[in-house]
Parts: C-alpha cells; structure tokens; sequence
C-alpha cells in the first residue's frame, strides 16, 4: 500500500471517528457457527448466525453508528461480513485484502464501526470463499430518521423484507469443484429429441437441421441460462411447503423489501392479481413506478408497495431457468393459514445468436451468405471471450441457412434498446411456440414488466458533471476450465483500476461471454445510463449486464479505498471475475494514481 494510499485512508478514518460521539450507538452481537439443518428432509450441515438459517435481520435508523460484534466459531475457516450497499470506510467493507482487512480467523472476534449514513433495503453476506451460498447471508434495513416514509407514496401500514435464497445440498466448495471439472456438469435441462421434432414440425426440418449445426458447431446449449441447477428456492429462508407468510388487513399499505440474496439465480417475481409500485432500486428512492412483475438478479434489491384487498395473495419468484419457485403468502389477519398452489412453470427461453453476441439475433439476422465453413473452429467452450472484441460479426451470413424461417420467431426479444439492456419483454404464450431471447420472460400480453428504462431517481442527482474518462471492464471467460475474467484476466493476475478521488467517470460494462453477469461495485453508487437525463438517472450499486450487451453508469469517485467490483454470482466471482477499484486523493505534482501492488492477501475467495 502506497504512503499516499495510506494518508488518503487515515485521513477517512479521522474524519469518521471525530463523528461518534454525535449519535446514538446500536449494536450487535453476530456469532458464526456450523449447525445440523434440515430443509429438505436430509440433515445438512451449515453455516449459522446466533443459530439462525440464514442470518438475522439488522435493522438501524439513518444517523446511527453501528457497533456490530462478530464471532468466528468456525473450526477451520476464515470469515467475514460485508455490507452490501452501504457507505462506510473501506476497513469496514469486509473485503479480506482490501483496506488492509484480513479476515476473521478462527475463533477471534472483529468489530465493524460505522455511521450510518444511508437508509433504504440492503443485506449483508460473507466475503470468504462459498460462505455465502452455505447460509452466511442476512437482510438489512435501515429506516429514515424518526422512520418517516421518504415520499407520501411509501407510507405504509406494513413493512416486511422477502429475502430469495437458493439452496443446495452441496455445499459451496463440492458445487466449485464440480464446475472444475465440467463447466456443464449441472445442464440437466438440455433439449431433448422431442425439442427437436417440434422444432421440425414447426420451422421445416432443412431449417431445423441448419439451426442445430450451427448450434453443434459453436458447442453450446441454447439452455444455458443457469451454470448450477438443483436448488431449493426459499422466501426468508423457508421453503414453498414452510410457506412465509405476511399479514395484512384488507385495504392497508404494505412495503416488501424485496432482496435476491441468491448465490446464482435470477428470479422473476409477481404476486397474480395484485399491482406492484416500485419506489426503491438497490436502496435508493425512485419515482414510483406500478408493474405487474419484475426481473431481479443477484444481489439487486427492490421496494415495492401493495394494497391488498383479495383475502389471500402468493408472492411467486421463478428461477430464470424455469427450474423452481420461491413461494410466500400474503394473508388477511386472522383468516386460516392456507396452503401454497404450485405455479404452471412458464417456458423457457432459448439463446439466440444475440446472446452470444453474433449480430441482432433472430430479427433481421442476414444469413445470405455465411458458409458453414465460417462457423467452423469456433469453439465457445474453449474460447476466451475477451479475445473477440475485434471480432467483426457483420459478414457472418450463410448460405445453407438462405432459407430459415425467421417469421415464427418472436423478434422483439432481439430489440437491441441501448439504454434499456434490462428489456424483459412482454409476448402472447402460445403452446408449442418457443421463447427466444435471455431478456425474454413470456410476461403475459396486457402485462407490465419492470425495465431498467422505467427508473428515474426521486431525488435530482448532487452531480451532474459529464465523465472526464471512461474505464471498460469488458465480461468473458473460459467455459473449459471455468475461469471468468475482467478485461481478459482472473482476479489473481489483474492490475487495480485506479481513480482519482472527486474524479468523474463511465464505466462501460462490456459482455462478450454467453452469461448475465450482476456486476455490483463497492463502496459507492452509480448512476444508471438509462435514457434518462443525468439528474434523473438512478443510482445502483448492482447492474445485470445481459449476454452479448454494453451497460454503462457514471460514477462520481467521491469515497477513498480500495473497492471490489465483481460479478455477484457466486462462483464467477470464486473463478475470477473480479477487480479491484482504488479511489485515492492525489496531489496535482503527483502522478495521477497511486502505486498499489497486485492482490495477494483474500485472493482465496475469489479462487478457491
């Protein structure tokens, strides 16, 4: 760590430690543990917090300083909790070998100190190895001053958090060490010969057999949507059959906190025949916004408000890959607790050419003259997918594949909408007929889906200077060996990027891998290039960067450290997507970034 790294620091840490004395404390006792949990019929051991599955529930008012008291019982096993959203100094960010943070070792204690200066819906998780997905995860709410509502339109009777988690019965490390071995050790939802003959029926079997080579050719699976499948979906850490259930009397105000504290999965979420108002993104006050149903990714969170009038509702978050539900209730007061209904799961959607980042996918996809020879060679499975930025897709046209037949197709899942790259798109189910497209959630026709273009922040943005420069962290990976990369390079081998404190720049989140990433920055917020204009955009500290797309925020870097900045799926992060951000105060006679030597210590979350 630089000297001026170091100043820079302290100087932070001066500032924060001359406030305590001017709010009122709360605090919090944590202690880490491994108990026997039995979820789904099989005791399993797992990672508790004060005995509970998973972690408790902080809450704090905006003003308070937060004492929080964690004790590592684990027996073999480093620890750590980091605080997802919240601005603090850069010690207490929980990152092992960020800010000189170690981790907490066995049986020793650490205390995070911090004033509160935020309020909103945010969660806390482990930043050591796969603690995470093994039960080391919590909500975090903080109220405004005095609890007062932000807006009139947030005032509510009821308040609950609806925290989604995946759970599995390996643990953490066996799912790593499966991944290893074969990046498609978990496909189980492959297409099958039926698939094809559909396919067949349906699009004329010279077409079918073009589509499937191309396919064959590239070695990838038009399913592949989730990298682990065989997980429990659970609301607040119950399962559909343990039902969650909130109460609520007819016509009230209710406030859910919705939090994906999954370790892989994105969710749809709806609650049938109840509109939602979304007033919160990632913490952060919106403009209200009535929907029907809306996409959240990994680490995202969203407030919502409802009024419920009917005597029951079920809160329904569909696994992107179709492959399960996490199930609630809401419930009138005093009325018989009922039974969950299973959902009819909704299709699936298939990979397009634009999801790999071959031209704009089914709608207006020229194949006039590309050869098969053109596809030959290319091999997704072993290709590193930041090699193929300069990679010119444009003359990719076949002539064997003259003669698809494209009008069955749905081409607005292929809208390429630059300022929304969060498009789910909305289409008439129809059976048999295939859904196209990552973006693509078969919402119902007449239905409103929640975009990222649908965002605008309540309040006017403090700063509203255009970007001085421009930092691309550009999304690929490996498939062969599992290694996801950030500007071509796992976690272990990359260089800091670096900004000068008070610096204004874009970061310009490129994707040239198969996957959606949920790209969640440290320590401050950015502001969502949306289509809005720079006072309205929304602040977020998490970003979904779909296959294939460029997402791009502006980024005022007004907090000193050294911040993570790391896809939120659990285990591209662990095989190397992720980077490290280092905002320091440099003297203008000083050269414009501090030296900061490449990350040693903590490397071993990120690559276990």
């Amino acid at each position: 760590m630089s000297i001026l790294f170091r100043q820079s620091l302290m100087l932070g840490l001066c500032v924060f430690s001359s406030t305590w004395a001017f709010a009122a404390v709360k605090e919090y006792h944590l202690t880490i543990a491994e108990a026997t949990i039995n979820l789904t019929g099989k005791p399993l051991k797992r990672i508790t917090v004060n005995g509970q599955f998973p972690a408790p529930l902080l809450e704090f008012e905006e003003g308070d300083e937060a004492v929080i008291r964690v004790h590592n019982q684990l027996k073999n096993q480093d620890s750590s909790l980091h605080w997802h959203g919240l601005l603090l100094p850069g010690l207490m960010d929980g990152v092992p070998g960020f800010n000189g943070f170690k981790g907490i070792k066995p049986n020793q204690d650490f205390v995070y100190r911090f004033k509160v200066r935020q309020n909103g819906t945010y969660w806390y998780h482990a930043h050591s190895k796969g603690q995470e997905q093994d039960g080391l995860y919590g909500a975090l709410v903080i109220y405004p001053k005095g609890k007062q509502p932000v807006a009139q339109h947030e005032q509510a009777q009821r308040d609950y958090v609806v925290m989604f988690s995946d759970f599995h019965e390996s643990g953490s490390e066996q799912i790593m060490k499966n991944l290893k071995k074969s990046a498609e050790y978990y496909q189980n939802q492959r297409e099958t010969v039926s698939d094809v003959f559909k396919q067949a029926q349906r699009d004329g079997v010279k077409s079918t057999w073009q589509d499937r080579s191309m396919w064959n050719k590239m070695r990838m699976l038009k399913t592949d949507l989730s990298d682990v499948t065989g997980y429990t979906f659970l609301v607040n850490g119950k399962t559909p059959e343990q039902n969650w259930t909130g109460a609520f009397q007819p016509n009230e105000k209710v406030r859910l906190r919705f939090i994906n504290a999954s370790a892989m999965s994105f969710f749809d979420v709806r609650i049938p025949n109840l509109k939602m108002t979304v007033v919160s993104a990632d913490g952060q006050p919106v403009k209200p916004v009535s929907v029907d149903e809306f996409r959240i990714g990994t680490a995202e969170t969203y407030d919502v408000v409802v009024e419920p009038k009917q005597a029951k509702y079920q809160i329904e978050a569909e696994s992107i890959d179709r492959s399960g539900f996490a199930i609630g209730t809401l419930q009138a007061e005093g009325s018989a607790k009922a039974p969950i209904t299973m959902p009819t799961a909704r299709p699936r959607a298939l990979l397009t050419m634009e999801d790999m980042g071959h031209g704009s996918g089914h709608a207006g996809m020229d194949h006039s003259s590309m050869t098969d020879s053109d596809m030959n060679g290319m091999d997704h499975s072993k290709m590193n997918h930041a090699e193929m930025q300069g990679m010119d897709h444009s003359k990719m046209n076949a002539t064997n594949m003259q003669n698809m037949d494209h009008s069955k197709m749905n081409p607005a899942s292929s809208t390429n909408q630059s300022h929304d790259q969060h498009q789910v798109t909305t289409v008439s189910s129809t059976k048999n007929m295939p859904i196209y497209g990552w973006a693509n959630a078969a919402t119902p026709q007449g239905q409103k889906a929640l975009q990222y273009s649908d965002l605008v922040s309540l309040e006017p943005q403090k700063d509203t200077r255009p970007a001085e420069r421009e930092l691309e962290v550009r999304l690929g990976g490996t498939m062969e060996r599992y290694i996801w990369t950030i500007n071509g390079k796992k976690f272990t081998d990359t260089q800091p990027l670096q900004v000068k404190y008070g610096e204004r720049v874009r970061l310009k989140f490129i994707n040239d891998s198969m996957m959606a990433h949920p790209m969640h920055l440290h320590g401050m917020f950015m502001q969502l290039e949306n289509g809005q204009s720079v006072a309205n955009m929304p602040n977020k500290h998490t970003l979904i960067v779909p296959p294939g797309k460029t997402v791009t925020a502006l980024l005022t870097a007004d907090e000193l450290g050294e911040w993570a900045i790391h896809c939120h799926l659990l285990y591209h992060m662990s095989a190397g997507m992720m980077s490290k951000l280092v905002v320091a105060n440099v003297d203008s006679a000083q050269p414009s970034t501090p030296s900061v030597q490449p990350v040693t210590q903590g490397a071993e979350h990120a690559n276990h």
